[in-house]
């Protein structure tokens, strides 16, 4: 079990499904939901908040998209010796969106949306 999960998506719907499903399966302890790229930023930068051990990231959101914060994320996770991976969630079923998110070094997986149990199962082998 991932002790908490920072799960970023701009769609409430995605939001709360993607949340039970990962409660329901003993996949986190705890859910942190941001809907925009930039406060989920924001939260990993801020040292005095809860640290987590996986970030679930949509690709299509308005203003900050997930290649943006990827891009962002590289840069301020050098300064972690134990910074939590990524796996990109999306509804984009596009292998060049695929192949662009894994060739970050944080990303450890690349998930289409809504997310089943055998991908949900699948995060519990996610390590930094």
């Amino acid at each position: 079990m991932h002790e908490r999960v920072m799960l970023v998506d701009d769609n409430d719907a995605d939001l709360l499904f993607t949340e039970i499903v990962l409660r329901a399966r003993g996949i986190a302890g705890e859910v942190l939901t941001f809907d925009t790229a930039r406060c989920a930023l924001d939260h990993l930068a801020d040292r005095t908040k809860p640290r987590v051990s996986l970030i679930l990231l949509d690709i299509n959101m308005p203003e900050m998209d997930g290649f943006a914060f990827l891009a962002a994320w590289e840069g301020l996770r050098t300064q972690w010796p134990d910074a939590p991976p990524v796996v990109m969630l999306t509804s984009s079923p596009d292998p060049a969106d695929r192949a662009r998110a894994l060739a970050h070094a944080s990303v450890r997986a690349y998930l289409v949306k809504p997310l089943d149990d055998a991908s949900a199962r699948s995060l519990l082998d996610v390590t930094r």
